[in-house]
């Protein structure tokens, strides 16, 4: 089988973002080197990248903070993208703050058009992204790795973003309710509550399903040895809810938490919290040959481990989608010894899929030179690097 074509990014745009006054700069390659002195940009281009994809971008960051600052308050600020999709054809994505709008909001656009969904957005972009925070994802709360797990099965499922809102804005509401019943010291409209824990219901099961499903995919992809010389990951995914659906329809999981959150209103409107539901999963990790946990594995055995998960996932969007994500891969060399860092090279020059690396050295990308098309950055300024020339088209 042929590989998948991939998404390009072909030209990207900033003003008044992050450290960015202005830029405008034209991608070639297939895979993309910025390399440059900490504090020069690099992570900024990454992220404005991110943010032409659906979410919040690779930092998670609020609107206001992506303006550059002037004076002690952020400028207005606008990020886009030219695409071109696997079959040759176009397309333009834009983001920032709205003209005279507050600088909180932010608004997306696709080809001029306002975009309503995060969902359509997701139907024409896919990214990936590790980044060197992403380096405490087994030492810092379910919260994050639950996040992590989220994008990988956003990007692959785009209407999975929707679910997640959903149930989120369900329990928040459900939370709201109750708090107020609680301080007013009356019962909360039971009606309203059964609503609110309906919608949580059908969105929960839904988010635990697509969470389930793409952990049994990257296991079986990552169980056939497809990340070469990165050691093979193995997920688990700790959620009652999905675990119920591998022995019951989901109508009947449903039902159950249903009655579940019933129950639990007492409870919960102490806590202050619904203590019960997917909210709560986490994914752990396993570093398969050795069956270790990754907590407890070196830090360059995680970075590892993280790699061969994102590059397997690349390759099932590819897979599934019928194109390859975009990866971003914020000073992916660091914590990788040389055979690993060659072992990447090698995975990403295999790949259909555009890929953007940044690091503080060079020299550690020589492998690259031919494949890559590298820029060097500084304070406000993008200027190609020679020693990286790709002048091809993909």
């Amino acid at each position: 089988m042929a590989p998948a074509p991939g998404l390009h990014l072909g030209r990207l745009m900033l003003r008044d973002f992050r450290s960015w006054p202005a830029l405008t700069i034209p991608f070639q390659g297939r895979i993309i080197l910025v390399t440059g002195p900490n504090g020069a940009g690099k992570t900024n281009l990454l992220e404005a990248v991110s943010l032409l994809g659906p979410g919040r971008g690779l930092r998670g960051a609020r609107t206001v903070e992506l303006g550059r600052q002037e004076g002690g308050a952020p400028l207005p600020w606008a990020a886009a993208g030219r695409f071109h999709d696997p079959f040759g054809q176009a397309f333009d994505i834009g983001t920032g703050t709205p003209e005279g709008g507050p600088p909180e909001r932010r608004v997306l656009r696709l080809d001029g058009a306002p975009v309503r969904s995060q969902a359509l957005l997701a139907e024409r972009v896919a990214a990936v992204w590790l980044t060197p925070q992403m380096d405490r994802l087994f030492q810092d709360g379910a919260g994050d790795r639950r996040r992590f797990l989220d994008r990988l099965v956003w990007a692959l499922e785009p209407h999975h973003a929707r679910e997640v809102a959903g149930y989120d804005q369900a329990m928040a509401q459900r939370n709201r309710l109750l708090a107020q019943a609680r301080r007013e010291g009356a019962r909360a409209d039971p009606a309203w509550l059964a609503g609110l824990e309906d919608a949580m219901a059908r969105h929960g099961a839904a988010t635990a399903a697509a969470r389930r499903g793409l952990v049994a995919r990257l296991n079986a992809l990552l169980a056939e040895g497809v990340t070469g010389a990165f050691p093979a990951a193995r997920l688990a995914l700790q959620c009652p809810v999905a675990a119920a659906l591998a022995e019951a329809p989901a109508l009947a999981v449903e039902e159950r938490l249903r009655a579940e959150w019933a129950a639990s209103r007492g409870r919960d409107a102490a806590a202050g919290a619904t203590l019960s539901g997917p909210h709560r999963a986490d994914l752990l990790f396993t570093h398969a040959p050795k069956d270790l946990p990754a907590a407890l594995c070196s830090t360059g055995e995680q970075k590892a481990l993280l790699v061969a998960v994102v590059l397997a996932h690349a390759g099932l969007i590819a897979a599934a989608r019928g194109f390859a994500p975009l990866l971003l891969l914020d000073e992916v060399a660091a914590h990788l010894d040389a055979t690993r860092r060659e072992a990447l090279f090698a995975a990403l020059a295999g790949l259909p899929a555009q890929a953007f690396l940044t690091g503080t050295d060079a020299g550690l990308f020589a492998p690259l030179r031919g494949l890559a098309e590298g820029f060097r950055a500084s304070p406000g300024q993008l200027v190609a690097d020679t020693d990286f020339a790709v002048p091809r088209a993909v």
